[in-house]
């Protein structure tokens, strides 16, 4: 029930509290709810960019469509997508698996060279979409996260991504913003903070079988 409750309570915050911060604990927190995501081969093709530079967040306000929940944020958080998958990226993973889990290399060639063989035959248009889909599941992670510590949030997929990747330099990093969360704490006269949820009954969006 604790659960359902912090569901309940957020919200996708219209108006932060731009005096109120995020603890370093907590953002510690987001962090490793943020690295402990389900991704697909546990390949995790993504990174995640923790911006509290002022300037830095004051200068991407207009790249995001002038959306205050950027500069007005503690935090903006930018989930962005490795644009450079590939052997290397499989190879880099499964040595990391053996190093922790002391698993015999013999025991992981196999899925290892079937792994290569299926990114092989996949177009670069496949390979981002992929990519994309798992930062959608960061973002679901990540805003539970938000929910369950009472840290406001509001999910974006209004900017233009070109141009954050300029401001941030993304390029050199290999990587490629897709969505963004800023997150802080809300303002009290946020009017959509007060609104009643709307929500489909569960016999309308639940098929039991």
């Amino acid at each position: 029930m604790k659960t359902i409750k912090a569901l309940k309570w957020r919200y996708a915050c219209k108006k932060f509290d731009s005096n109120k911060k995020i603890s370093n604990k907590k953002i510690k927190r987001l962090k490793k709810a943020f690295n402990l995501t389900a991704t697909s081969f546990g390949l995790f093709p993504l990174k995640m960019i923790v911006i509290k530079n002022q300037k830095v967040k004051n200068s991407l306000l207009e790249h995001a469509y002038y959306q205050k929940q950027v500069t007005d944020s503690s935090h903006l958080l930018v989930i962005c997508m490795d644009t450079k998958m590939n052997d290397n990226t499989i190879d880099t993973h499964f040595d990391y698996e053996i190093e922790v889990r002391k698993t015999d290399k013999e025991t992981l060639a196999g899925f290892r060279q079937n792994l290569k063989d299926s990114f092989a035959k996949k177009t670069d248009n496949e390979k981002e979409q992929g990519s994309i889909n798992q930062a959608y599941i960061a973002l679901g992670n990540l805003m539970t996260v938000c929910a369950l510590e009472k840290i406001d949030a509001c999910p974006m997929e209004g900017f233009n991504p070109k141009k954050f990747d300029e401001v941030l330099d993304l390029k050199s990093l290999n990587l490629q913003s897709v969505l963004l969360l800023p997150v802080g704490y809300r303002a009290k006269n946020d009017f959509m903070s007060d609104l009643k949820k709307v929500r489909k009954p569960l016999k309308k969006v639940i098929i039991e079988i």
